[in-house]
C-alpha cells in the first residue's frame, strides 16, 4: 500500500520511541497488555506490515513479505509472565529467523483522536460533533456524536464498511440521532452509553445478557464483529507511519468472523 520507489527506513529505536509518543503508551491505563515494542529486531525498517492479532498467520504473513516490524493491535503477551513453549515458541522463532520486530497497541490505538479504531470508524460514518465518553481505567475510551439518520440506513452503511452484516438489539428508536462507538468487546458499557445519552451503540460483542440491557434499558445495539470493527486503527497508524517516515505497508487480514 506504499509506492516502492519512494521507500525509505529508519532504525527501530527512533520509530518506536516516535510511536510511543504518538500514541502516548505510557499515559494510557491498560492492565494486562504490553502495549510498545514487544519484540525486538535488528535491521532498519524498511517495510511494514500490519495486522490486528499477532498470531502465527500474520506472523507467516509478514516473514513472505519480507516485512521488517509487525504492527498489531492485539499483541503477544498479555497478563502474567508466560512461558516460551509451544505456540509462542513457535511465533517467536519465525519472527527471530526473519528478524521482524513486533509493535503492539491496544487501548492507546481504540482511543487515539487520530488514528484510532473509534475515532476512524467514526468519522467512515460521518459521526459529527464528536467528543469524548465511557471511562476505562480513567481513561474516556469511547467516541461519541450526532448522526442523524434511519436506523436501517446506518445497518446498511456499517454492512457496507465492515464488510459483514452486523448485530442489532433494537432496544432503541428507529430514526437515530446520537451514535457512541467503542471497537471491539464493549457490550459491557451499554449502560455508560445509556447515561451519555447514546441512543445507538456500535460496538464489536458483548455478552448474551447485553440483549436485555439494550432492550430494557432503550437503547439500539449493534454489534458489528471484534475483529471487523478493529482493523481501522492499524491501518491508519501504518499509512501515518508511511506519511511521517516514508516506509511502505501492507495490510495482513486474517478474519475471525467474531
Amino acid at each position: 500500500m506504499g509506492s516502492s520507489s519512494l521507500s525509505q527506513s529508519t532504525d527501530l529505536q527512533t520509530l518506536v520511541a516516535y510511536l510511543n509518543q504518538f500514541l502516548r503508551v505510557s499515559e494510557i491505563p491498560d492492565p494486562g497488555a504490553m502495549n510498545g515494542l514487544q519484540v525486538e529486531a535488528a535491521g532498519p525498517i524498511k517495510r511494514i506490515a500490519a495486522a490486528v492479532d499477532a498470531c502465527q498467520a500474520t506472523i507467516d504473513a509478514a516473514a513472505d513479505s519480507h516485512a521488517d516490524l509487525l504492527v498489531v493491535h492485539h499483541g503477544m503477551f498479555w497478563g502474567d509472565a508466560q512461558p516460551v513453549t509451544d505456540r509462542q515458541h513457535r511465533r517467536l522463532k519465525r519472527l527471530f529467523e526473519n528478524d521482524i520486530a513486533l509493535y503492539s497497541a491496544h487501548i492507546p490505538l481504540d482511543c487515539h483522536p487520530q488514528v484510532g479504531n473509534n475515532a476512524v470508524l467514526a468519522a467512515r460514518l460521518g459521526v459529527g460533533n464528536t467528543d469524548q465518553f465511557g471511562d476505562y481505567h480513567g481513561t474516556a475510551i469511547g467516541l461519541m456524536g450526532t448522526l442523524v439518520q434511519s436506523r436501517d440506513t446506518l445497518m446498511s452503511r456499517l454492512t457496507e464498511i465492515l464488510g459483514s452484516t452486523p448485530h442489532l438489539i433494537p432496544g432503541g428508536p428507529s430514526a437515530i440521532q446520537k451514535v457512541g462507538v467503542v471497537t471491539g468487546g464493549a457490550g459491557s458499557m451499554i449502560g455508560q452509553a445509556r447515561e451519555a445519552g447514546i441512543d445507538t451503540f456500535i460496538t464489536g460483542e458483548g455478552n448474551h445478557h447485553s440483549h436485555f440491557d439494550a432492550e430494557e434499558w432503550g437503547i439500539n445495539v449493534i454489534y458489528g464483529g471484534h475483529y471487523a470493527t478493529e482493523t481501522f486503527g492499524v491501518k491508519a497508524l501504518a499509512a501515518h507511519i508511511e506519511a511521517k517516515f516514508g516506509i511502505p505497508w501492507e495490510f495482513v487480514d486474517h478474519p475471525t468472523g467474531l
